[in-house]
């Protein structure tokens, strides 16, 4: 559903403000920035989230972004930064760019050698737990907009399990 599946996670963020925190939108020039430094054009979905967001931590929950136009000394939740770190570190394939860590041994990318009609790349699960030859890697969505609301209607979920407690 890409746009309208974007469309509804952005409402559930800003109806659920006290969950966000996110830097506010970045300049066009930080994006492009970020284009070249990383090699990758950035589809509409990812591109509009940076223009609008820059990055999103909601609850406990973040989506990487851009925080500013500085990629080597940075940190999460800067996905730039942590791309070129994974690519050093683990030698991730150039085609991913890394959006989310679940904490655990989960890295959520985009994958640009495995886009939509649209354009729009799939966000697969890599188990940095194993050689990336070695393993097979899983969709878990099928572009951003589907990611994201997920990820807040997920985490929605888990606050309002908390408040019933």
């Amino acid at each position: 559903m890409s746009e309208l599946t974007y469309i509804k996670a952005k409402e559930l963020i800003f109806e659920n403000e006290d969950l966000a925190d996110f830097s506010g939108e970045r300049p066009i020039n930080f994006i492009e920035k970020a284009e070249r430094v990383i090699g990758l054009k950035f589809p509409s979905l990812y591109s509009g989230f940076l223009k609008e967001f820059g990055y999103l931590g909601f609850g406990a929950q973040e989506v990487y972004g851009i925080i500013n136009d500085d990629f080597v000394n940075s940190s999460i939740p800067d996905g730039i930064w942590y791309t070129l770190q994974l690519r050093e570190d683990v030698n991730l394939p150039s085609n991913f760019l890394a959006i989310c860590y679940d904490g655990m041994e989960e890295v959520y990318c985009l994958d640009f050698n495995n886009v939509d009609k649209n354009g729009e790349p799939k966000v697969v699960a890599i188990d940095m737990g194993y050689d990336l030859e070695h393993q097979k890697i899983q969709i878990v969505a099928e572009d951003f907009g589907d990611f994201l609301l997920e990820l807040v209607e997920l985490e929605l979920e888990l606050e309002n399990e908390s408040d019933d407690e």
